[in-house]
């Protein structure tokens, strides 16, 4: 259980790196892009620096997903259901019986409804004034 919270907290670091590094490439509207100002080669030029938000993009998005399936794995290990069930059995409860009535229902013998409402001239709280 500890290695999969471990790697849960892992996984939203790397969630939110890319989700900066997403953030900070420059988009068709300017975004939070990076600006044009700068020497036209280098690591530090606008050129340069997209190629590197857009490679460590790439290793980041490939991180997440290796991750995501890795976390899936432990999922289904520790919770010990390796198996498949295909069968279209899907009832959760035992099948209801007439051992307990239905209120207003005449049952199956043709008894009258019982009513569980009192009548008004019947007190409900008669015994209880003792």
């Amino acid at each position: 259980m500890t290695l999969f919270i471990f790697l849960t907290v892992i996984q939203a670091f790397i969630a939110a790196g890319l989700v900066i590094l997403v953030l900070m490439q420059r988009s068709e509207g300017g975004g939070l892009g990076i600006g044009g100002g700068g020497s036209p080669g280098g690591l530090m030029s606008a050129r340069g620096a997209a190629d590197f938000l857009s490679r460590a993009t790439k290793w980041f998005a490939i991180l997440f997903v290796a991750l995501s399936i890795v976390l899936a794995a432990v999922a289904v290990d520790a919770s010990g259901q390796r198996d498949f069930d295909d069968t279209l059995d899907r009832s959760t409860s035992a099948p209801a019986t007439n051992d307990d009535p239905i209120p207003g229902d005449p049952g199956l013998d043709g008894e009258p409804p019982v009513d569980p409402v009192p009548q008004p001239d019947e007190d409900p709280l008669a015994d209880l004034a003792n």
